[in-house]
């Protein structure tokens, strides 16, 4: 399975709407450098590079969101039920990496700030969802991102069957009206 599809996937297991998924997806495409798959921080370097320059080494950023820093592993550990201090690599699994991802996004794991306080209902702040992650470092390119993921999602019909198909409809009959 694509790791997009699963990232879709595990965004509809949580119940997250189409703009906060279109934001995960952005925020993977980021922080992996458009691979998609979970990587090390400064994967292009070697260990020996991360050793000596990496204060928080060896808990240096892994994963679709580049966890930082032991307490973190310890807390997303706690979180999923697992034990991703004693083989912190484990972090570098698909199914382990989309979980911290998606449930870390939605719980404000990272920063204490939860994606549904910028990407809810009735607001829409793609550049502010930064703070869910990363402070505010790249938030506008990363925003772009997003802007084009949620138009991929509409294509695609994220919410699927009759319910899907009356958001799409109301979406393009308001852009029409210019609402």
């Amino acid at each position: 399975m694509h790791q997009s599809i699963r990232i879709v996937d595990a965004c509809k297991d949580q119940s997250l709407t189409l703009e906060q998924c279109a934001y995960v997806l952005a925020t993977v495409y980021h922080e992996t450098n458009g691979t998609f798959k979970p990587v090390r921080e400064a994967y292009w370097l070697d260990e020996t590079w991360r050793k000596n320059n990496l204060r928080y080494y060896p808990w240096y950023g892994r994963g679709y969101v580049q966890i930082t820093w032991k307490n973190n592993y310890v807390k997303a550990g706690e979180k999923l039920g697992l034990d991703l201090t004693t083989n912190p690599d484990v972090v570098l699994q698909e199914d382990i990496a989309t979980k911290i991802l998606v449930q870390g996004m939605k719980g404000g794991w990272f920063t204490g700030k939860r994606l549904c306080t910028f990407v809810n209902e009735s607001s829409k702040d793609y550049k502010g969802a930064r703070r869910v992650v990363n402070g505010t470092d790249k938030d506008e390119l990363i925003a772009s991102y997003a802007r084009r993921y949620e138009e991929s999602l509409l294509k695609t019909n994220y919410y699927g069957g009759f319910f899907g198909w009356m958001r799409s409809k109301l979406r393009k009959s308001t852009k029409t009206i210019g609402i």
